[in-house]
């Protein structure tokens, strides 16, 4: 007696826990199962909070000039002794003496003049959102004092500044890429799919005919029309513009094989029957049904974006100076022995594999999570 009213009472709070739950909630639940899932969520949102604030995390000025090719200054808990001390950080100074190999001054930390480090600190001025003047900083020096984590540049700008700021440039381009590609691309496919017949045939040949061009190529030659003087914003819309043309033939085609199958199933037809006009039959039926592979498809093609964009960068053909992005500022990678003397200049490459990482990583957490099977 005592197992039958333990079942009775399971199967009545049963429907209580999860048959009133929508899809989204579903879907949450079935992310935070996902430990890779969950990750990569993390990471995107820590992403997107340092491209926000990026002054805010920056611990100096990107635009200040310094030392060239000053090395990263390590934040030390003990001091020249040994003994345990709040976190300080050391200039880096120059010696009289030079390299036998480079020739190049030797630099080293200066012990003589330690830097406490603390949270909230004061730095170069900006204005959050930019309309609140501040001064305050997550980390960083406790005097004001310039600290470069992660090294300086050629011309002594500090690195990780640039790369917080640079991420801004990067995701940018990336998220306005991918959200014109995904409205083209599910757009095309949704009409396609659903239409059928000689337009479909039609259409079909014309994305065949863009997914025939060679990507690379193509991009390098229509970026190399655009001279030189021509205004940053007007490269990087042409970048976009680029970047957007070729890549929303692929996500049409994937959509109409999700389109033509959803055409068929008893509800659409239905719709149709009852003299619903194509247009909700598109948006209010087979939207719905293919917003979440959609979805899925974004996480995945912005990190294919980021890469894009710092390969292009990389060789010049992306963005241009005064703005920053990871790419741009891979250039200065392009010869062996700057690499060799100076490791700290692929900084952005370690930001850029995390950026990749974590997209991928929420992108196969996602297709697990919407897959109803």
């Amino acid at each position: 007696m005592t197992t039958h009213v333990q079942t009775a009472a399971i199967i009545q709070t049963a429907p209580a826990n999860h048959g009133n739950e929508t899809y989204s909630a579903l879907v949450w639940r079935r992310l935070k199962r996902s430990g890779t899932g969950m990750a990569g969520l993390v990471l995107v949102c820590m992403l997107m909070l340092v491209t926000v604030f990026a002054e805010f995390f920056s611990p100096v000025d990107p635009k200040l000039t310094g030392v060239a090719f000053a090395p990263p200054q390590t934040i030390s808990i003990t001091d020249q002794e040994g003994s345990i001390v709040w976190p300080r950080t050391y200039t880096i100074g120059e010696s009289t003496e030079l390299d036998p190999v480079t020739f190049q001054p030797l630099v080293g930390p200066d012990y003589a003049n330690p830097l406490d480090l603390g949270f909230f600190v004061r730095g170069f001025s900006y204005r959050l959102f930019g309309l609140i003047p501040t001064e305050r900083h997550f980390f960083g020096a406790t005097n004001g004092t310039p600290v470069n984590f992660l090294g300086t540049d050629k011309f002594g700008r500090d690195v990780l500044s640039r790369i917080f700021h640079g991420a801004r440039v990067s995701l940018m381009i990336a998220l306005t890429v991918v959200f014109i590609v995904t409205v083209v691309g599910t757009t095309v496919g949704m009409v396609s799919g659903y239409f059928g017949g000689r337009f479909d045939t039609w259409m079909q040949r014309f994305v065949d005919l863009v997914l025939a061009f060679p990507q690379l190529p193509l991009y390098l030659a229509l970026t190399s029309l655009i001279p030189v003087t021509a205004p940053t914003n007007v490269f990087l819309a042409f970048v976009i513009f680029v970047m957007s043309a070729l890549g929303w033939a692929q996500m049409s085609r994937e959509v109409r094989g999700k389109t033509l199958a959803l055409a068929r199933i008893d509800y659409v037809r239905a719709a149709m029957a009852i003299g619903a006009t194509d247009r909700r039959i598109i948006f209010q039926h087979i939207l719905p049904n293919v917003m979440s592979y959609v979805i899925v498809s974004v996480t995945l093609a912005i990190p294919s974006v980021v890469l894009l964009e710092s390969f292009l960068g990389f060789l010049g053909f992306a963005v241009k100076p005064p703005l920053m992005s990871w790419g741009l500022m891979l250039q200065d990678t392009s010869t062996y022995s700057v690499i060799g003397s100076y490791p700290w200049i692929l900084s952005p490459v370690a930001f850029v594999l995390i950026t990749v990482f974590a997209f991928n990583a929420l992108g196969d957490g996602l297709r697990d999570a919407v897959d109803p099977y």
